[in-house]
C-alpha cells in the first residue's frame, strides 16, 4: 500500500505527505486494533482490481453512536495511476450498500469544497452536499436507516 498511496499529489486537499512504509504499517497496526472507544467500529479495507487483485486504494468508515442511531463517516482514496477509472465510486457505493445493511442510518463524508473527484464519488455513493462545513470541508450526507 505504501508504493500506491506514495503520490504526493494525493495529499492535495488533506494535507501531509504520503506516510513511509514503516509509518503506514504503525498506522495499520493502530487501525487494525480498533477504536479505543468500544461504541465506535473503525473499519478498513484495500480496494482490489478484480482481474489481477492488485491494491489501488482504500476505502474506510467510522461508525459512531448518535441520537439519531449509528453514523458512518467515510472516506476513499485510490492511487493516482488508477484514478478516472470508476474505482472510488464503486467502492464508495458498495461500502454504502454495506453500511446499510449494518443497520447504519447515516453515512457522512467530509470533502474540501475544490474537490470536484471526491465529490463526484460522494454523489455517485447516493450522498447530498448539504450547507454545513466542518474544518473547512464541506459535508456530505445520505440517510439509509429506517
Amino acid at each position: 500500500m505504501a508504493s500506491v498511496l506514495s503520490d504526493p499529489d494525493l495529499h492535495t486537499f488533506i494535507g501531509g505527505a504520503p506516510d513511509t512504509p514503516e509509518a503506514l504499517r504503525a498506522r495499520y497496526r493502530r487501525l487494525t486494533a480498533g477504536s479505543p472507544d468500544p461504541a465506535v467500529s473503525w473499519l478498513n479495507w484495500v480496494i482490489r482490481l478484480r482481474e489481477d487483485s492488485r491494491a489501488t486504494g482504500t476505502v474506510q468508515a467510522t461508525v459512531s453512536p448518535s441520537g439519531h442511531g449509528p453514523v458512518a463517516e467515510i472516506a476513499w482514496v485510490v492511487g493516482t495511476p488508477w484514478q478516472g477509472r470508476g474505482i472510488a465510486g464503486e467502492a464508495a457505493r458498495g461500502l454504502v450498500d454495506w453500511l446499510g445493511g449494518q443497520r447504519v442510518d447515516t453515512v457522512v463524508a467530509h470533502i474540501h469544497p475544490e474537490h470536484r473527484a471526491s465529490a463526484g464519488v460522494a454523489a455517485a455513493a447516493g450522498l447530498v452536499r448539504t450547507g454545513e462545513q466542518h474544518d473547512g470541508e464541506i459535508r456530505w450526507r445520505r440517510h439509509i436507516g429506517g
